[in-house]
């Protein structure tokens, strides 16, 4: 059929996803993101949104939005290079820069979008990206589809990630630049990565370095102001990422940096240009929120005290879980449908912890991820250990064996020669790879910032590729 999928096709693959225990269904829950709702009717405790500050129901967060409006409309109506800007969206670039110590600040749609518009400005054909290889779908997509060169680095290892620049400093085009794209704070498993080591590594190697603050604006460092922040490294990279959708309780995201970095993003960045601006009630939503963010930061304080607070419950109750602060809490159970049972068994018992499976994560390590949220009690964190254990051992499920991943060192090999691979295959980022959505257009420019020559093929992008008719399937 043309390389399309048939209806026997889609119904095969629908029954190999269910056997492998990775059939997806949507729950519906019903009410604001608050600690407990209504889950398919069912009361339960809340554990696994992102709404860490509790600001997405807050009532000055609810009537901003609602102002916003009445003032603005629902939608923006247009792109930001058309007339989608409005005051609102000034506003709030301006407040995220100053948060973020940084001299400008480009609003996107949403976190995906955001990495993949960063990505694919800064790197291109005969450009290297290396990515560390925990990194969030939206970065290794980002990689993907910036036609460049993909070297995947062990997870915060900086003598790997070293090893990995060094073999690739004398190959391919001389020209060529070199991006280093990493989570601060990993959704799946809660870690920080070694930005201080990754920081000096980039600036020693020449190479451009942006970092993804999803999960760590408004949960991390001084004030909630990211992971950056708390090692005195905002000014040191070319590149924040961060989102709206999760501490600040909106939708949306950010990328702070310097002006002639905004500046050339709001000029190449494809998902920015070709996207309709964010609506402003999301906007000013987000602007209320940041501003609760800074004028009451005891709600980070709360936040880390209800994750102190899941820990040692969990510790107690046997699962193999570290104390600290991190507000993610991964309980890897490792198959898939023990997983899925498990979470099935805690939400008829009052909790919602959602099972997390592969894709998400490496096959084998299929995981509960617990998220505290400030708007949580003490109270609520123990009787969810308390459930979980017992849900865990109805099922004949040991919690001494459920708790964080624990990482397993392996020596650096030289790769056979004329093979390019990636030193882990859980995360699926490719060379070139097949099909990719992208195919068709022009490339890019390799070297960010730097004019294209007049009447040369790249003087246009990122525009050339739209007025191609071909028709590319999705990765």
């Amino acid at each position: 059929m043309n390389g399309e999928l048939g209806t026997g096709e889609i119904e095969q693959r629908l029954a190999e996803l269910e056997r492998a225990g990775l059939m997806r269904r949507l729950r519906l829950v019903s009410g604001p993101q608050g600690p407990t709702v209504l889950l398919d009717g069912q009361p339960v405790l809340l554990l696994c949104s992102n709404n860490y500050l509790g600001l997405a129901d807050h009532p000055h967060v609810c009537e901003a939005a609602a102002e916003a409006a009445m003032r603005w409309g629902v939608g923006a109506g247009a792109s930001r290079l058309i007339s989608g800007t409005m005051t609102v969206h000034r506003r709030l670039e301006e407040r995220l820069a100053a948060f973020a110590g940084r001299q400008s600040c480009l609003l996107f749609g949403s976190g995906y979008l955001a990495n993949l518009g960063v990505i694919g400005a800064l790197a291109g054909r005969g450009d290297t990206v290396f990515s560390d290889e925990l990194n969030h779908a939206s970065i290794v997509d980002g990689c993907r589809l910036s036609r460049a060169e993909v070297v995947v680095y062990r997870h915060a290892d900086v003598e790997h990630l070293l090893w990995s620049m060094r073999r690739h400093s004398g190959r391919g085009n001389a020209q060529g630049g070199r991006l280093v794209v990493t989570d601060s704070v990993f959704s799946m498993d809660g870690d920080v990565a070694p930005l201080t080591e990754i920081v000096e590594l980039a600036h020693a190697s020449g190479a451009r370095l942006v970092v993804d603050e999803a999960h760590a604006i408004g949960t991390y460092g001084p004030g909630g102001r990211g992971a950056l922040a708390q090692e005195g490294l905002e000014g040191e990279v070319d590149a924040i990422v961060g989102t709206l959708g999760k501490a600040l309780g909106s939708y949306g995201a950010f990328v702070c940096g310097d002006e002639e970095m905004v500046r050339y993003l709001l000029n190449t960045s494809r998902s920015f240009i070709f996207s309709t601006a964010p609506p402003p009630p999301a906007m000013a939503g987000a602007l209320a929120a940041l501003g609760l963010l800074q004028e009451r930061p005891h709600r980070v304080q709360r936040l880390s005290a209800n994750a102190r607070t899941l820990r040692r419950s969990l510790a107690s109750e046997g699962f193999a879980v570290a104390e600290g602060d991190m507000h993610i809490v991964p309980l890897v159970v490792g198959d898939e449908r023990d997983t899925m049972r498990l979470c099935q068994e805690a939400i008829e018992r009052g909790v919602f912890a959602q099972a997390i499976r592969p894709p998400t994560v490496p096959a084998g390590t299929s995981r509960l991820r617990l998220a505290a949220m400030a708007s949580h009690t003490a109270t609520d964190m123990r009787m969810a250990a308390e459930t979980l254990a017992k849900a865990a051992r109805k099922l004949g499920l040991d919690p001494a064996q459920l708790g964080t991943p624990l990482p397993e060192p392996e020596p650096v090999q030289e790769p056979v020669e004329g093979i390019e691979r990636e030193p882990h295959e859980t995360l699926p980022v490719a060379q070139s790879p097949p099909s990719a959505p992208f195919d068709i257009e022009q490339p890019r420019p390799r070297r960010p910032l730097a004019p294209a020559e007049a009447g040369s093929s790249e003087a246009n992008a990122p525009f050339d590729g739209e007025r191609e008719s071909a028709v590319a399937r999705a990765a």
